[in-house]
């Protein structure tokens, strides 16, 4: 029976504390359940881009023709690894079929698909992280926030008192540090969350990286090795 005890102290603490204190309270728990609800997103689909990351690499590095490569990913949405090496073969595709065209310029025109794919892959990578980086940064400010007014309002009502006892100022008090407590239960889990899936962004960011830069390799040697066999 004690922890019924104390669950009902503490939710007897918030429905009487002030309204300021109850406002930061709800503030602090809407803040704790959208981290949350972040959190599981952006874990489920960074798991999912590193192993579509992954399956793709394979693929691509197991010798297999590019073209039809390519085609194997019609029709369906591309993501990752994959909608840089989508972007980045179409635009050498389209380029190479018109007559005349610069062997630089069918190479700098697919780099250039290729960085707008990546920006594009990186900002759906950090999605949310701003979000939980505030929560993480501003959370325990406003639970303190809560605290110092409500212990302001039980130190003002020691002015309607004849005696000041611990008795009096308690519940004042105990209802002021739960602001607190909530602000670092958003804070924590939040602040840990970043910094994982920011480590992960910047990972895969890299691999993104490194892929584009041995595409662009391969391509350059396509495009100029036909050049070259043509003169």
């Amino acid at each position: 029976m004690p922890p019924t005890q104390n669950t009902m102290s503490i939710w007897s603490l918030i429905a009487e504390a002030s309204l300021l204190v109850q406002a930061v309270m709800l503030i602090l728990l809407l803040a704790s359940i959208i981290s949350w609800v972040m959190i599981f997103q952006r874990g489920f689909y960074q798991r999912k881009a590193y192993a579509a990351m992954t399956a793709f690499e394979r693929q691509f590095w197991s010798g297999i023709d590019l073209n039809h490569l390519y085609r194997q990913g019609n029709g369906r949405v591309a993501e990752g690894v994959e909608n840089i090496f989508r972007a980045g073969f179409k635009e050498f595709t389209r380029l190479r079929q018109q007559s005349g065209a610069e062997p630089d310029a069918v190479m700098e025109a697919s780099q250039r698909a290729m960085r707008v794919a990546l920006a594009r892959e990186e900002e759906k990578l950090e999605t949310h992280l701003p979000f939980l980086a505030s929560v993480a940064s501003v959370s325990p400010y406003i639970g303190l926030f809560g605290t110092v007014w409500g212990i302001m309002n039980s130190f003002r009502g020691l002015a309607n008192v004849h005696q000041a006892t611990l008795a009096v100022v308690a519940p004042g008090i105990a209802e002021a540090l739960v602001a607190t407590a909530m602000g670092l239960f958003a804070a924590i889990p939040a602040v840990l969350a970043y910094n994982r899936f920011s480590a992960r962004a910047e990972v895969m960011m890299s691999n993104y990286q490194t892929f584009a830069e041995e595409f662009s390799a391969i391509l350059h040697r396509q495009v100029h090795g036909k050049q070259q066999a043509a003169a």
